[in-house]
């Protein structure tokens, strides 16, 4: 039965999460989606990061960042400045409408986290964040 799988419980948790964290969003009028929003953090808190780099923390293929990126850009929440030392590539800053919106944004995410942990207690969230941690480890590639 897949109900007793570990894995498919873990994937049903997080798109449980996800629908009902965007369903939040909607219903607090912002426009902007879950991935959006993990883009515009991401690159908040580094705004030296490759398209490559930014796809790796927010476990998407580069293409659907590019197209994450364009649109940002195209709705003014991100703007790319061209590098000095090299005229391929820019570097992506989150502008003043960016930062605006992950500001109206930052009190529904720790809404929706209070709900989904809602009666797990931080000795448990302390023992799924290592346990989490020790699966991610488990899983990676060999040095």
């Amino acid at each position: 039965m897949l109900s007793s799988i570990l894995f498919y419980s873990l994937d049903k948790a997080i798109r449980s999460y996800r629908r009902m964290a965007q369903a939040t969003l909607d219903r607090a009028g912002l426009d902007i989606t879950i991935d959006q929003w993990l883009v515009l953090q991401v690159l908040l808190e580094h705004d030296d990061l490759t398209q490559h780099e930014i796809a790796e923390r927010v476990f998407k293929d580069q293409a659907s960042v590019a197209r994450i990126l364009a649109l940002l850009t195209r709705r003014g929440l991100l703007s790319a400045e061209p590098l000095p030392h090299d005229g391929r590539r820019t570097r992506l800053r989150v502008t003043a409408a960016g930062q605006h919106i992950l500001a109206a944004v930052q009190p529904i995410v720790l809404q929706n986290r209070a709900i989904a942990l809602d009666g797990i207690s931080s000795e448990e969230r302390t023992q799924l964040q290592r346990l989490l941690e020790r699966i991610t480890s488990n899983c990676a590639p060999p040095a």
